[in-house]
């Protein structure tokens, strides 16, 4: 069996080694960024006079060809194509004869496979990014139809204060609005090209590495060759960033799945977004939800195999590396469907507007403009807060109305009472960033801008 290193080795390696060290099942997924850096590759080598004219034709074609192959899957793989590049640059030898043994020359598989995977993980960051500013749009929209709908604002999943209902799914558009900003910026810091960096040493050959950078979309070239080809921290730092981003859409998961319970009932799924019991008819399970917030746990499966792969490593390249691969692609294939799935779930969902205000209208969340009332007038708040939380204790205790008791406490009165009805706690939110109507108002409109900003700032790639 011929391999890319047979010529070091009298015998033929184990089938068990070949079946522990083949990643081909895996990468193949990179072919279209492997035919990419090769034919880079192949120019560059033309450039400086190591490929001449006709054989560099001669290899195009044959890069051509092969990627009609894969992308038709008429591409026969064979046994002893270790992965996507010993299968490529075999192939085009097949097709282009000695021209096409020259393709690897002053190349590594060590620069070219992270070659690959920048290429990889700059594109697939790039829609991921936009992936999320689809579900941020979709928080705008919902958002914007909420109106003036309010419900309970939490702390300690204990009822706090009245909040909007727009306040509330803005809440979770920012936050997610950061991780776009960390995967843009994963993106610039791996905007690097190791190509030409070789095994680790670079090459005696005159190699041209920034031509093939330029060609390749990369605004630097790397700095030095060991790092170029151990470097990894671009595969942990956008585990990170999917894993944050996980863990945020997983937080919205689990008030999908709190609030579409019969016992809190502020939401109702909608059917395309819902699944049943194989047993109980009347079941109407959030199984969306239930799976996006399994996936934030998988997602920092990853995270931590990868940082755990990779703290022991001495430079410069060691076969650990190939197992970073099938943690970043499955990562990202995890959280784009998570994303898709959550958007449709958010965007056919209905709120059910009677039952959070009937939620949020409760005198005891008016209790903070209480005692915010006799600062108003005067009183530590410190003074306040004791006040208003004995009222608060008496009025449980002896099972009588808190607004009869704050109407008759002297330092309150009938003015003070009618803070605790319906609606009106939400309306004293006045404070930039705040829950109340116009600050929610202004929000929405810079929240718009926002956005806007951050689709230009997106990728075209």
């Amino acid at each position: 069996m011929s391999t890319l290193w047979h010529g070091r080795f009298e015998g033929d390696p184990a089938e068990e080694l070949l079946a522990f060290t083949v990643s081909l099942p895996f990468d193949r997924r990179l072919w279209r960024d492997d035919l990419r850096g090769s034919r880079a590759h192949a120019r560059m080598l033309a450039k400086v006079g190591l490929l001449t004219a006709s054989e560099l034709a001669s290899v195009l074609d044959a890069l051509d060809v092969v990627e009609a192959e894969l992308a038709e899957d008429r591409f026969t793989f064979l046994a002893s194509d270790e992965d996507i590049h010993t299968a490529v640059e075999r192939r085009v030898t097949e097709l282009a004869g000695a021209a096409g043994g020259k393709l690897h020359t002053g190349r590594s598989r060590n620069d070219q496979v992270a070659t690959d995977l920048r290429l990889f993980t700059r594109r697939e960051l790039g829609d991921v990014a936009r992936r999320v500013v689809a579900l941020q749009r979709v928080l705008l929209d919902r958002a914007r139809e909420a109106g003036e709908t309010y419900l309970p604002g939490y702390t300690h999943l204990q009822r706090a204060q009245p909040v909007l209902l727009a306040h509330h799914l803005l809440a979770h558009a920012w936050t997610v609005g950061r991780d776009v900003d960390r995967l843009l910026d994963c993106r610039r810091r791996l905007d690097v090209s190791p190509l030409g960096a070789g095994a680790l040493a670079g090459s005696s050959l005159p190699l041209d590495p920034r031509a093939t950078a330029t060609e390749l979309g990369f605004a630097r070239v790397f700095e030095n060759s060991l790092d170029a080809v151990s470097d990894r921290d671009f595969v942990a730092e956008a585990l990170f960033c999917l894993t944050l981003l996980g863990v945020h859409l997983s937080r919205v998961a689990e008030e999908v799945i709190l609030w579409s319970s019969e016992e809190v009932g502020f939401l109702r799924l909608d059917d395309s977004y819902s699944t049943g019991s194989s047993m109980m008819p009347q079941k109407k399970n959030p199984d969306v939800a239930e799976l996006t917030r399994a996936k934030a746990a998988r997602l920092i499966g990853h995270l931590t195999g990868v940082l755990a792969m990779l703290k022991g490593l001495p430079l410069a390249y060691n076969r650990d590396l190939q197992d970073d691969k099938e943690p970043l692609f499955d990562a990202f294939d995890q959280t784009k469907l998570a994303l898709s799935a959550m958007g449709g779930l958010l965007a056919t969902s209905r709120f059910e507007r009677r039952a959070m205000q009937a939620a949020a209208d409760s005198p005891y969340l008016a209790a903070t403009d209480l005692a915010e009332w006799l600062v108003g007038r005067g009183m530590p708040f410190r003074e306040a807060h004791a006040l208003v939380g004995a009222l608060v204790r008496d009025s449980l205790k002896r099972n009588v109305a808190l607004t009869e008791l704050v109407a008759a406490h002297p330092s309150l009165g009938t003015e003070a009472a009618a803070l605790l009805a319906p609606g009106v706690a939400v309306n004293r939110r006045t404070t930039p960033g705040g829950a109340g109507r116009e600050a929610v108002a202004t929000q929405l409109q810079r929240f718009a801008q926002f956005l806007e900003a951050t689709e230009h700032r997106l990728p075209v790639e």
